[in-house]
């Protein structure tokens, strides 16, 4: 979870000429640099719906109550907030924003632009989470572009389980499987609990923090990817480590991780309205 060493312009510059722009993305996400592996996408799972930031990814989603007539959400990571990174205990609460995002079909081509109103909902506490609200509705999107939000999975993650990570900013799958489950997850200043760990196969990379980890059975989102540990060290920026209850700190090189997402469906409310003192929402208060 580095900085960016460059802006969105030139991240767009080099985008229009066709170079990847490792530097962008690589700065701003803590998952492994190593080589990527091709993996076979699940036919269940596409890009529709994901959206590409200028230095991460995301995607748009809903709850299942949300309505087509509420404004949408846009879901990635605190850490690729444009306001920088939140401090251990800070909470972006309904905060103006006029962030940009491409949206993509199924085959992972960008065909519109959407703009958030503000940031409805940012942490980099307990989780590693950011909710844009748009300018635009379900419905309009749909109605445009013919693309569905991604849902919300109201329940856990299970160990085993088959899961894609889908990465708008690069155009490119994970498949591997939920490895399991973190106690707790520290990376310098931070601390998140209950992470997902992927197996081995899912060797995300600089640009891929939050995309929307899918599970392959359901289609629905259960996680959002965040970070990996690069080199082997402990608990730093970059190398995450594992701490279970008793206080055993566990380091694995080359492992990747996200933050689930089954703990937000509580906090939004009529309107897709953040209310964080709805029953069963704990995600952290301002």
């Amino acid at each position: 979870m580095k900085k960016p060493l460059v802006g969105a312009l030139f991240t767009v510059l080099l985008l229009g000429a066709g170079i990847a722009p490792a530097t962008a993305a690589a700065g701003h996400d803590a998952a492994t640099a190593g080589t990527v592996k091709a993996q076979i996408k699940p036919k269940a799972v596409n890009f529709a719906g994901t959206v590409a930031l200028s230095n991460c990814s995301g995607s748009v989603v809903r709850t299942p109550d949300s309505q087509p007539s509420d404004p949408a959400l846009v879901l990635s990571n605190g850490h690729c907030m444009e306001s920088g990174f939140p401090g251990p205990g800070e909470v972006v609460f309904n905060q103006p924003s006029t962030r940009s995002f491409t949206l993509l079909n199924a085959a992972g081509s960008g065909v519109g632009t959407l703009r958030a109103s503000k940031i409805a909902y940012g942490t980099m506490t307990d989780t590693d989470i950011s909710v844009y609200e748009l300018t635009r509705t379900y419905a309009q999107i749909e109605s445009t572009y013919g693309i569905k939000a991604l849902e919300l999975n109201t329940a856990h993650p299970v160990q085993g389980s088959a899961i894609t990570v889908v990465s708008g900013y690069w155009k490119r799958t994970y498949a591997c499987n939920v490895d399991g489950f973190v106690y707790r997850l520290k990376e310098g200043e931070w601390t998140w609990k209950d992470s997902v760990r992927y197996t081995s196969a899912c060797q995300t990379i600089g640009g891929t923090s939050g995309s929307p980890v899918i599970d392959n059975a359901t289609g629905k989102v259960v996680a959002v990817n965040n970070t990996g540990n690069e080199d082997g060290q402990q608990c730093t920026d970059n190398n995450p480590c594992e701490v279970d209850e008793s206080g055993k700190v566990t380091v694995r090189q080359g492992i990747n991780y996200a933050q689930e997402t089954y703990g937000i469906v509580p906090c939004i409310g009529t309107g897709n309205k953040f209310d964080l003192n709805r029953p069963g929402c704990v995600l952290p208060k301002p």
